[in-house]
């Protein structure tokens, strides 16, 4: 499944453009798009400190055994293996990014996952503005969360950089965006950020997507978990179910040789034929939207995402005449702002 996975990089450039006509007018939030979880932890700096945010416990082992403590935490808390533009050609529209401050940084914003990132901030995302460049009918969706340290001019500085960077790309939050849509007004960037006073000074941004997770290392109870969200109904406008595994600190300081990536191998199938049997869409409140998964070049995650989309083309009429109000009893406006109310160290 790895090697298949690997030889897939670059195998979904451009899906988004290539779906039937019948799909071009439903709303974004009725499609299957598939996400990575945590999508900058690909360069996690083994040499940083832990979080400030992280448990005391880790934070005592790390200043007494850094040498120790730091490959641990590395090994548990990369989710992804490839750079934002591979996992863009991939298939991947979700982008999940962890923002932080760095101690000692200086002004440089940095990502976040147990531990830092090597890349900043603006090399990340002046990566992802260029491949958009490269497939201008292509959308993706942009979750700026956790902000790490961050005060408020620190956020009026990200923020002043993202809507210089994007510019006419970004999607307003007042519009509901089908793929028809973005293509008339050169849109690409839906940019969700996890801070309600920045979201309401720019229509730019969106509110914080709901992010469902189990909060489980086993792939069963984040199914059932799944199974038990999605038969509450579904949220308005976009939303995420985690296919991802989450371990706790005392079982990742007990486990220091094991990784994340050989728990995820071992249950990907099991995740996998659960999303292969979700429908997107409004027909049924359950409908999936964004599915996020780690490690999404080790298997066929994009494609099977992907194809779920076809599975609408005997309703895509209906879609396309459906407001967010008609699909669930509300409108995207009243999202809320946290995606985060469920939390874990390593999610």
């Amino acid at each position: 499944m790895e090697d298949d996975g690997q030889r897939q990089l670059g195998g979904n450039p451009d899906w988004m453009s290539r779906l039937p006509e019948e799909l071009l007018d439903v709303p974004l939030w009725n499609l299957a798009i598939p996400g990575s979880h945590d999508s900058m932890s690909f360069c996690l700096d083994v040499s940083s400190p832990v979080l400030r945010s992280e448990p005391c416990v880790l934070k005592v082992f790390d200043r007494l055994f850094p040498c120790w403590t730091r490959p641990c935490v590395y090994r548990w808390a990369t989710t992804q293996q490839s750079v934002l533009s591979d996992q863009c050609d991939l298939g991947i529209r979700f982008l999940d990014l962890r923002i932080a401050m760095k101690p000692r940084g200086g002004s440089k914003l940095f990502f976040a996952h147990g531990i830092y990132t090597v890349m900043t901030v603006k090399e990340a995302l002046d990566e992802l503005a260029t491949w958009l460049d490269a497939h201008p009918k292509e959308i993706v969706i942009i979750s700026c969360s956790h902000f790490e340290s961050l005060n408020d001019e620190d956020h009026v500085h990200l923020v002043e950089f993202i809507i210089t960077l994007f510019g006419k790309k970004l999607c307003s939050s007042q519009d509901t965006p089908t793929l028809r849509s973005c293509w008339s007004g050169g849109q690409q960037v839906v940019v969700s950020y996890g801070n309600q006073q920045m979201v309401l000074q720019h229509p730019e941004l969106w509110p914080g997507i709901p992010y469902w997770y189990a909060d489980s290392p086993n792939p069963k109870k984040v199914i059932a978990y799944l199974e038990e969200q999605r038969h509450r109904g579904r949220p308005a406008g976009f939303y995420v179910s985690g296919l991802n595994l989450t371990e706790d600190t005392p079982y990742v300081l007990l486990h220091p040789l094991q990784s994340l990536r050989r728990m995820t191998m071992r249950a990907l199938s099991l995740l996998l034929r659960w999303a292969s049997e979700q429908r997107p869409g409004w027909r049924e409140a359950d409908g999936v939207n964004i599915l996020c998964c780690d490690f999404v070049g080790a298997s066929q995650f994009c494609s099977l995402v992907i194809g779920l989309n076809y599975d609408l083309l005997g309703e895509a009429s209906a879609l396309a005449g459906a407001s967010c109000s008609e699909v669930t009893g509300c409108c995207h406006s009243n999202w809320t702002a946290d995606p985060t109310s469920k939390k874990s160290k390593y999610s």
